[in-house]
């Protein structure tokens, strides 16, 4: 379904500081802008003349933003084209170096402009973040930057290129995933140890790419003045309304409310398949017996098809949802080259969104096109907010928006499946969110003290991963396949390339969760909710936001426990 058809779009509003033509990539014109803005700052007489320059100033970085973005999503849906790749290096290594210092520039120069402390109330979150970048910039990390999204790229390219063969036929890791869904056991334990195995010949090459990654950071964190690299990216992330801190008091929460849920629910599914130890290869497979669910069989037979979902749904989230389609923002099936993963993205000039997923006719690509469903219309429904800035929302809050999507949508899945098949979809659905708080907490606590241990070697952060492991991972045994747990942190690409993004899954997830359960009180009223806080964008502070939509903003026992409560309720209803 993607045709790439970008250069079509153009801008959602007229121009008013770029020539429409001219290539902004171009490194003479590129200084040029940047001069040419730096000097309308320098006329600006007045509040009116800098909300005026405050218009050129989104302008350009939407321009520079999208070019990436389109580079970007050309690259990761074919990984293996080295044109592709070769466009996208030229903006990370040639514009974003040119761009950074000059943009830094100019902000220093907009804090210290005598109107600036004059922008009324509306501008209070955009100038928060003003101070904020100046506080976390440093001219010397440029080229390290640079260097780190290079690593990046270069983990990507090697993950979305691992294939292999099984019974005669060459898959790529993501498509033979597939097979953990079979009944036949000794069929998942071979495919579960192909999979596993072909990651682990790779360790030293990720491992590697992480050494690098890991020295990179601390660098950058040091140069710009900070303790470590956690504190750092607190900063950088403008993480203002909790601390790391109340990361880990939500950790010691899920220690508490969640894990013995999640042994629950794996010791029932252990007794549920007769096993006497739950193993890797168990954790994807129907436990009462069921035939993997199969809900489409072609990308777009998926794409229609939640179309109808969001027909029945709410005629306001079928129309954002029609954007897609018509204007092809989507690429939704897997295919060797390809990137792992999934994610939204929005073109910023245009203020349209793209959707990028690796389908492969599974249960859980529906969910995955619901999900990124939610960033996309968070994305449309923002689109109209005044500063460019505020068009996209603080990470936890846009995962409420892709989160809250998949419960919402979880009454409709009758478009895809019989009753029964509609129960073991919802169970599956309950089922993953609860065994998702103690990966969530894995994750960030593995990033929490790596990032702050003096103790930087490999040997650590097995250990510190193991620990997590033993700490947060339920009643599985990895007996004989001790070496494979050591790195299961390799597949997860946070780690790599977004760092310390991931415990806005955990904080979102919460939010998802009670905006369910007002949801089955009153759908409509909650979905009118739900658009209202997405169409504030990033207009307001996180914590103003889940207020906005009713929700709680709190990291303790108190709050998580009746949310489990709720959804392990429900999960015990939807199992046999």
């Amino acid at each position: 379904m993607n045709k790439m058809a970008f250069e079509e779009f153009s801008s959602f509003e007229p121009l008013q500081f770029l020539e429409p033509d001219k290539d902004i990539l171009e490194e003479k014109n590129l200084c040029a802008l940047w001069e040419r803005l730096q000097k309308e700052l320098q006329n600006v007489h007045s509040v009116e003349d800098l909300k005026r320059w405050i218009g050129f100033y989104d302008e350009l970085r939407e321009a520079l933003d999208e070019e990436r973005t389109k580079r970007y999503i050309a690259m990761t849906c074919q990984t293996d084209d080295e044109e592709r790749e070769k466009r996208y290096l030229y903006v990370i290594t040639v514009v974003e170096p040119l761009r950074k210092p000059r943009q830094m520039a100019i902000l220093s120069q907009l804090a210290s402009n005598p109107f600036f402390n004059a922008l009324d109330s509306s501008y209070a979150v955009f100038k928060r973040s003003v101070l904020s970048q100046l506080k976390t910039y440093r001219e010397e990390n440029v080229q390290r930057e640079v260097e780190e999204e290079k690593l990046c790229q270069q983990y990507q390219k090697i993950s979305g290129g691992l294939t292999a063969e099984y019974e005669g036929k060459e898959y790529t890791l993501v498509q033979l995933s597939r097979f953990l869904e079979e009944q036949d056991r000794g069929k998942r334990k071979q495919v579960w140890e192909i999979i596993a195995n072909k990651r682990l010949e790779k360790k030293e090459i990720f491992e590697d790419i992480f050494d690098k990654l890991l020295s990179l950071r601390n660098q950058i964190a040091t140069a710009a003045g900070f303790d470590n690299y956690r504190s750092y990216v607190f900063e950088k992330y403008q993480r203002f309304d909790y601390t790391p801190e109340d990361c880990l008091k939500l950790a010691e929460a899920i220690e508490q409310t969640v894990v013995p849920v999640q042994k629950e629910i794996e010791n029932w599914r252990k007794e549920q398949l007769g096993l006497v130890q739950l193993k890797p290869w168990d954790l994807a497979v129907d436990p009462e017996g069921g035939q993997p669910l199969r809900p489409f069989q072609t990308a777009e037979e998926l794409f229609e098809r939640v179309g109808n979902i969001f027909k029945k749904m709410d005629p306001k989230l079928w129309s954002f949802y029609k954007i897609l389609g018509e204007k092809k923002l989507v690429d939704l099936e897997n295919r060797k080259g390809k990137a792992p993963g999934g994610y939204q993205s929005t073109l910023s000039l245009a203020r349209l969104p793209f959707i990028f997923m690796n389908a492969v006719g599974t249960h859980r690509d529906l969910e995955t096109l619901l999900h990124e469903s939610g960033h996309a219309f968070h994305s449309l429904a923002a689109r109209e907010q005044f500063l460019y800035d505020y068009r996209s929302a603080p990470l936890e809050f846009c995962e409420v928006a892709s989160m809250s999507m998949e419960l919402f949508a979880s009454s409709y899945l009758d478009e895809f499946y019989s009753e029964k098949e509609l129960k073991r979809a919802n169970r599956k659905l309950f089922e993953g969110i609860l065994l998702f708080f103690p990966w969530m907490a894995t994750v960030d606590g593995f990033q929490q003290e790596l990032y702050t241990s003096p103790d930087q070697s490999r040997e650590n952060r097995a250990r510190i991963w193991e620990g997590l492991i033993a700490r947060f991972g339920g009643v599985v045994d990895w007996e004989g396949y001790e070496e494979i747990r050591r790195y299961l942190w390799h597949r997860q690409l946070h780690i790599f390339e977004i760092p310390f993004y991931y415990i806005e899954y955990g904080i979102a997830q919460m939010g998802a969760l009670a905006f369910w359960i007002e949801a089955k009180k009153d759908l409509k009223t909650a979905l009118e909710r739900y658009l209202y806080a997405l169409s504030l964008g990033g207009s307001k502070p996180l914590r103003e936001l889940f207020q906005a939509a009713g929700l709680p903003f709190d990291f303790s026992s108190k709050t998580l426990k009746p949310l489990i409560d709720a959804a392990r309720e429900q999960w015990t209803l939807l199992k046999s």
